[in-house]
């Protein structure tokens, strides 16, 4: 009985020992060079694995860096200073990059949009976006304030505010997390300097958008006619502003009866 028991106890750890010495050998010789720089870049991102770089976590964009698959810049979140180390970490030129941040075209507060209905299910747009008429509100492209940008945002910088998400400008890093989680498509990146946004989306007549918003674009290009630079183009019956070509005069946002220019 004990001579079995001690047999056994030698065949458990002989075997145990073959398998440990196999991985580590195994280990060495099939062992995947790293190349140094993805250390070295890994440390000097901010590490939220947030994705915003289209790449899965930090490891993932630094990988990616070294194989020249992305640019030094490629990191919304660093910005230009984390940009700046990991260029000199790559031996190469930052190039110029341009601060984004997350906006919201939407301007349908409680108070300026109609409600059709009392939405009282799980306080989430996508499963309020699934109700009758795409959700309780009047506008069919309005935010509705049920916070799933809210709630993807890593970094504190969105928020509802009487019935419609507000960006903090300071606090975004522009990670893009919102503009997947918003149901609607209401939420894009845009230049952090861009002075002048029509804050509305909606690509109804004009008499149908005045019909559940006070303050919703009708299209009546007033902006466009007024532009002297071509910057504003009115096309689906919503307003676009072109930030390449935009002076930031601010004549549109005079001109606009709905005073939906920011």
């Amino acid at each position: 009985m004990i001579m079995g028991i001690i047999l056994a106890a030698v065949i458990v750890g002989g075997t145990g020992l073959f398998i440990g010495v196999f991985l580590g050998v195994a280990g060495k010789k099939f062992a995947v060079e790293v190349d140094p720089r993805e250390e070295e870049i890994g440390s000097v991102l901010p590490g939220n694995n947030c994705g915003g770089c289209g790449y899965a976590g930090c490891s993932g964009l630094a990988a990616a860096i070294v194989k020249g698959e992305a640019p030094v810049g490629a990191c919304p979140v660093g910005g230009a200073p984390v940009a700046e180390k990991i260029a000199e970490i790559m031996g190469e030129n930052v190039g110029e990059s341009v601060r984004m941040t997350a906006f919201v075209k939407c301007a349908g507060t409680c108070e300026k949009a109609k409600q059709k209905y009392d939405y009282t299910g799980i306080e989430d747009c996508v499963m309020a976006g699934m109700m009758q008429n795409g959700g309780p509100k009047g506008c069919t492209y309005g935010c509705l304030g049920f916070g799933s940008c809210v709630k993807a945002c890593p970094f504190d910088a969105i928020h509802i505010v009487d019935g419609v998400a507000v960006v903090d400008k300071e606090a975004c890093k522009s990670c893009g997390k919102c503009v997947v989680a918003c149901p609607k498509g209401l939420i894009e990146l845009v230049p952090y300097e861009q002075k002048h946004l029509v804050q509305c989306s909606s690509k109804d007549k004009g008499k149908d958008v005045m019909a559940v918003c006070s303050v919703g674009c009708i299209g009546c290009r007033m902006c466009q006619k007024v532009c002297e630079f071509d910057a504003v183009t009115v096309e689906n019956n919503i307003a676009h502003i072109d930030p390449e070509k935009c002076t930031g005069c601010g004549k549109c946002a005079e001109k606009c009866p709905k005073k939906i220019i920011l």
